[in-house]
């Protein structure tokens, strides 16, 4: 057995858990990031390889570099929704052009970026409990067969999805979001498969709705390579993925007789991030706090913040000589002013569709105005077209939505209420002694939401 201390100590090469180790290095601390999988595969992990880009990303690794060896294609400039009950429809992307990577590469960059920045990659190490005493204080690990303590004074839990870490850390006295369950998360399963000829959308997402709730994407990371996949709520009836994604890749022409490169699965989260990702000396970022979009799965530029602000805020609280809960507070607050009120937004979108009937709910979006669809896919996670506006735009949506206007209205009304959401958000407390107070705010907006849809409560 051997010890090994550190500052911070890192679980998890995703990228959230790259961008922290990064962070921190640049800023002069002692990290190793602590990565199960050996060097040659990590980096492969199950992902729907679209991004929008690299703009919001911090400025602790090489971007551009980052983009000419995993970005495959550049230049997606639209989602293409198919329609099983009418006409298919495109959303042009306004501004910076969407882009289709090559996970394994995007992830062997930044892990290569990580250790250019000065953190200490260690793989095939598999991390099996944390210690503590008051607070936590590192990791327990095997590597080889060889057990190996690592002592830190900050733990940045990077382990993804359903993090084991989490199991192990007694959270008694703290705020930390312990309210989780299987039905907060979606079961994702993807090929990367390259086809005889060029595909016709090679400049487009493409998603189409499953039989229950979820669906299926197209996304080309070439003319020739798309990475084809599919993702179902697991609060729903279970779906067999493989056999679903089969059934529907035989059915279109582009990939008869095309050849499987790749395969993986993997569980994300589609909720709303943790209320509270920090404990003292722990702090969660990426899948391992949800800091997902629920109705997209896209994670990829909030984990990439979430790493690099945890590492900062461990960074000054380790200078302060500092490791409790309120030290590492702030961290919270910038995720949920951020990025995090906007998912917690979105997450109502998901409450509201497992009230209703995907059939109704294709009937439905199939006869929405583009504009409704860009804000409620896009960034806003709201709609601002009102209910009457939007019938007054046709003859031809209102007939179309006929037997569905409780439906619709009801959307609306979630609508509203997502927005009074984000407001609540945006007054996430700077102290843990205001958390109460604010989560039993945000928890009597829930509560009209799940009495106006009549869905099971989520949390």
């Amino acid at each position: 057995m051997t010890t090994e201390t550190r500052d911070i100590v890192v679980v998890g090469g995703g990228t959230a858990g790259c961008f922290a180790a990064a962070s921190a290095a640049q800023d002069g601390l002692d990290v190793v990031l602590l990565e199960r999988k050996t060097e040659e595969e990590a980096g492969h992990i199950a992902c729907g390889d679209a991004i929008k880009g690299t703009s919001t990303f911090p400025d602790v690794i090489d971007c551009e570099y980052l983009r000419e060896e995993s970005f495959t294609n550049q230049n997606i400039q639209r989602a293409h929704f198919i329609n099983p009950k009418g006409a298919n429809y495109d959303i042009p992307f306004e501004g910076e052009s969407g882009s289709v990577i090559d996970r394994k590469r995007y992830g062997e960059v930044l892990l290569e970026e990580a250790d250019r920045a000065g953190a200490d990659l260690q793989y095939n190490t598999v991390v099996q409990d944390v210690r503590q005493n008051g607070r936590v204080t590192g990791v327990t690990a095997t590597r080889k067969g060889n057990h190996i303590d690592y002592e830190a004074d900050v733990v940045i839990d990077a382990a993804g999805a359903l993090s084991l870490l989490q199991d192990k850390v007694d959270f008694d006295g703290t705020r930390y979001d312990t309210n989780v369950d299987y039905s907060q998360f979606c079961s994702a399963y993807r090929e990367v498969i390259e086809t005889e000829q060029p595909v016709d959308y090679d400049d487009a997402i493409v998603f189409k709705p499953t039989e229950e709730l979820g669906y299926l994407w197209y996304f080309p990371r070439t003319d020739r390579e798309i990475n084809a996949g599919l993702g179902f709520q697991m609060d729903q009836p279970p779906l067999p993925l493989v056999d679903v994604l089969k059934n529907d890749l035989e059915n279109q022409p582009e990939f008869r007789n095309a050849e499987v490169k790749d395969k993986l699965g993997a569980a994300l989260p589609t909720r709303r991030p943790y209320d509270s990702a920090v404990a003292p000396g722990f702090m969660s970022v990426g899948d391992a706090a949800a800091h997902v979009n629920p109705t997209t799965g896209g994670g990829i530029p909030g984990a990439a913040k979430a790493g690099h602000w945890a590492a900062e805020i461990a960074g000054e609280a380790i200078a302060d000589g500092d490791l409790s809960e309120s030290a590492l507070w702030e961290y919270n607050q910038r995720i949920q002013t951020d990025f995090g009120k906007r998912f917690a937004a979105m997450d109502l979108y998901n409450i509201f569709g497992t009230a209703h009937e995907v059939d109704e709910l294709t009937d439905v979006v199939t006869a929405l105005p583009g504009e409704m669809l860009i804000d409620l896919m896009g960034k806003k996670g709201e709609t601002t077209l009102g209910m009457v506006d939007k019938l007054k735009t046709g003859l031809r949506t209102a007939i179309e939505t006929r037997g569905h206007w409780k439906t619709l209205y009801e959307g609306y009304q979630v609508s509203n209420l997502a927005s009074e959401l984000k407001s609540i958000y945006n007054e996430y407390p700077s102290t843990p002694s205001e958390f109460e107070a604010w989560q039993a705010k945000r928890d009597e907006l829930m509560d009209e939401v799940y009495e106006l849809t009549g869905a099971e409560p989520k949390y």
